[in-house]
């Protein structure tokens, strides 16, 4: 199978996997359990907001055609009232942010515009209709789609359903994740291993990013090197909605994963995309369930996460789009790497996001490093060097 660029591969799965998912079921939380969920259903404005033409300003709610002027202040009204009167030629109320405009009145002028005095205000400039004020429906109309399907709630999102009535909420089952670790080399975390072994940090590091990325992640356990084992171990992972397979993907004598994959139908859509970490890299189907065979190093596991199976675990959980974020930072001093490859290595993103440093490391296996980044460079296969300066893409840790 040729290799990928690493545009190619990240398309290759948002493509297989937007045709082949199917959508989960559905459930209905409170409002507070909402947040990090995938919207099933639009949402629509149950009401115009605002519904009233509403302030932004504390000053006085007047006739534009009365300015400049002195004028009588008939009244007082603040967020949460609504004033009973009428504002009339040669009058004035004094308005609070948030209030609703009387009666009457076209315009709102700053308190800090005008000189008042006991009932009386002066207010010596011009002003337009409608300045400091929301017209009522400017934000939604009644009915109005303000959110839709598909959609990863935040706090903005959770605002809303709360803004338009909306303590329930339907959304996406979230999707299972099957996380299996591969290796004979390996223990568990709460074991002592020998100097020739390591422990699982892969299950637990791909737990955290699946639950982060807003799947429910399932550790089973430790798959050794041998077909029957592996092979065990995989039959258990095609109950979930998504399987990660961490090692056994390499070109070695014991590794395994796409021997035991082939096995039970698997399609396979790419086996090595051209990025460091995680060069050897399984994309496929089986049992009418995608897999990912990710790298066995800590860092490979993790970016190959990130930036693939993070795609299709977006998708699947029913989000209608998936997005990677890399934004552009400048580097601090000159960095240099080989052609050829897309390179994803630990980084020092400044606070304001400006400038990046490199971390030193020893390569894919060093979780310390990876501990001292707090993003990841992207360096581009064909610019082998970069100048102090100049700009280079970045991927949040």
């Amino acid at each position: 199978m040729v290799p990928l660029e690493f545009p190619q591969a990240r398309a290759k799965v948002v493509e297989a996997v937007r045709q082949g998912r199917g959508l989960p079921a559905v459930e209905h939380v409170a409002l507070d359990a909402a947040a990090g969920r995938v919207l099933a259903a639009d949402v629509g404005a149950d009401r115009d907001s605002p519904a009233l033409d509403r302030s932004v300003r504390d000053g006085y709610a007047v006739r534009a055609a009365d300015l400049p002027g002195e004028l009588d202040v008939i009244g007082v009204v603040r967020a949460g009232e609504r004033f009973a009167g009428l504002v009339a030629p040669g009058q004035a109320v004094e308005i609070m942010t948030g209030a609703p405009v009387p009666a009457g009145a076209d315009t709102v002028v700053m308190v800090e515009h005008t000189h008042a005095a006991p009932g009386r205000v002066r207010i010596d400039s011009a002003a337009q209709p409608g300045l400091a004020i929301t017209p009522r429906g400017a934000e939604a109309a009644a009915g109005e789609i303000v959110l839709r399907a598909g959609a990863r709630l935040d706090y903005t999102g959770v605002a809303a359903l709360a803004a338009f009535g909306h303590p329930r909420v339907p959304v996406y089952r979230r999707p299972n994740v099957a996380i299996i670790a591969t290796g004979d080399e390996i223990v568990e975390a709460d074991e002592t291993p020998h100097d020739f072994q390591v422990r699982n940090s892969n299950a637990h590091s791909l737990a955290a990013q699946v639950a982060r990325a807003g799947g429910a992640p399932v550790i089973l356990p430790l798959a050794r090197d041998t077909v029957e084992h592996t092979r065990h171990a995989l039959r258990r992972g095609f109950e979930a909605d998504l399987i990660l397979v961490s090692g056994g993907v390499s070109a070695g004598k014991y590794d395994l994963v796409e021997e035991v994959l082939a096995g039970f139908g698997a399609e396979f859509y790419f086996d090595r995309v051209l990025i460091q970490p995680g060069q050897p890299l399984v994309f496929g189907r089986a049992c009418g369930k995608f897999f990912f065979g990710l790298p066995g190093n800590p860092a490979s596991t993790m970016v190959t996460f990130e930036i693939f199976a993070r795609a299709a675990l977006d998708l699947l959980g029913g989000q209608t789009e998936t997005a990677l974020l890399m934004p552009w930072a400048r580097l601090t001093g000159e960095f240099r790497h080989r052609a050829g490859l897309t390179r994803f290595l630990p980084a020092l993103l400044a606070a304001d996001g400006d400038e990046v440093t490199p971390v030193p490391w020893h390569g894919s296996a060093d979780i310390p490093a990876l501990t001292r980044a707090n993003a990841f460079l992207v360096a581009e296969p064909a610019h082998p060097v970069y100048a102090a300066g100049d700009w280079i893409r970045v991927l949040s840790k």
